[in-house]
């Protein structure tokens, strides 16, 4: 029985899927699968069964899981102690909804490391705000960046950034096809909560890699877009695109960050979490940059843990 066991049963019971435990742990399926069956293996126990209503723990696996999620994050403490020991960079992992992680996780990672006396191994990954809370306690990620997740224990959501979805194409049609990012695809995303207002059905949207290519798709008359406002505007001054009107945007919203409660969040998700307040940090968030796409963002956690 090892870390890499324990931690694969662990998402896969939060997630309820070995699809989305992969994509939080940035492995295949089959590495969820086979660290899944090597774990049933030795303990004799199917741990979790698929049935019509999804995953679900047997009576062993039920006991297992709390004691397996402390075992997870005892094991990062113990990584945490022997970098410190040795003198290695401390590690800072920030996960973040696909908008936030395309345009702001990296500037807002750079000009922390930057300014901090400690020397920083900063990373971020692209999670959807379902996941985020199973990520933080088990101590796969140190901060959270998109949706306010304060309603589940142990956790503390503060909101840090304000912002507006507006809908942006070249020409506004009756029934346009919606070109979104993968937030598009998360039930409790912003974007999702404006679909749904809108009552677009799921045939008219089309789910792109990233916030860069869906504009580039509706500067091309392939459909409407839904940006964040802030960011697309160099766009529209450009004449690339124009905001479209609709009976629901603009919608102002928030991004939040979100923690461990004080007394287990680590130091420097603290520090990082109070540079968000500075000066500095809400003029990156206005105003990113060209911004990078999510593939160029992955955890050292997400793949040192499999390592």
């Amino acid at each position: 029985m090892t870390l890499t066991q324990l931690g694969a049963f662990v998402l896969v019971a939060r997630l309820g899927s070995v699809t989305r435990a992969a994509r939080a742990l940035n492995v295949s399926e089959p590495a969820v699968s086979q660290a899944l069956a090597a774990l049933r293996q030795h303990l004799g126990d199917r741990l979790i069964v698929r049935g019509p209503g999804g995953m679900t723990l047997t009576e062993g696996g039920a006991r297992l899981l709390p004691i397996a999620s402390q075992m997870v994050v005892l094991g990062a403490d113990a990584e945490g102690a022997v970098r410190a020991a040795r003198g290695a960079p401390e590690s800072l992992r920030v996960v973040a909804t696909a908008e936030v992680a395309e345009f702001v996780a990296a500037p807002l990672l750079d000009a922390f490391t930057r300014r901090t006396p400690r020397e920083v191994e900063g990373g971020a990954g692209v999670g959807a705000g379902s996941e985020m809370p199973v990520l933080l306690h088990n101590r796969l990620a140190d901060v959270a960046l998109g949706p306010y997740l304060g309603d589940e224990p142990g956790l503390v959501s503060e909101p840090v950034f304000r912002a507006r979805l507006v809908a942006v194409g070249t020409v506004p049609v009756p029934r346009p096809v919606w070109l979104v990012d993968p937030s598009g695809a998360d039930p409790g995303s912003e974007t999702s909560a404006l679909l749904r207002r809108l009552r677009v059905p799921e045939e008219r949207i089309r789910v792109y890699p990233n916030q860069t290519a869906a504009w580039a798709a509706a500067a091309d008359g392939g459909g409407l877009a839904i940006a964040l406002a802030h960011l697309v505007a160099p766009r529209v001054q450009r004449g690339e695109l124009r905001v479209v009107g609709t009976p629901v945007t603009p919608a102002e919203i928030r991004w939040h960050a979100t923690t461990l409660a004080p007394e287990r969040r680590p130091p420097l998700a603290g520090a990082f979490r109070r540079f968000l307040g500075t000066a500095d940090a809400l003029h990156l968030m206005r105003t990113p940059g060209s911004g990078v796409p999510p593939s160029r963002f992955r955890p050292p956690v997400y793949v040192t843990i499999w390592s």
